[in-house]
């Protein structure tokens, strides 16, 4: 019997940034109840989001320059929060 394509399943862009948004408001949420403070705790919790966006992309085979939004974008878009927030708790 022949096996069907190994196609990644693709989401629409406006999916992908709402998927995106949630899960920002989820971490600005918990870490608004973090013990070490609301900087701290968010750069954490998305530095922990930018592994897990690309474990998620490894995992599902995503194109990591592909024509539509995935994993790997949302990777790169906590990457630029977490340099913002770390550069704001921070400033050396």
């Amino acid at each position: 019997m022949p096996q069907a394509p190994d196609l990644p399943h693709m989401l629409s862009p406006s999916r992908v940034i709402a998927r995106f948004a949630v899960r920002l408001s989820l971490l600005m949420g918990f870490a608004a109840f973090g013990g070490v403070g609301f900087g701290r705790s968010l750069a954490v919790l998305l530095w922990i989001s930018i592994v897990l966006c690309a474990l998620a992309s490894l995992v599902r085979r995503e194109p990591l320059f592909g024509a539509t939004l995935n994993h790997w974008d949302e990777a790169v878009a906590f990457g630029a929060l977490f340099a913002l927030v770390h550069v704001v708790i921070d400033p050396a």
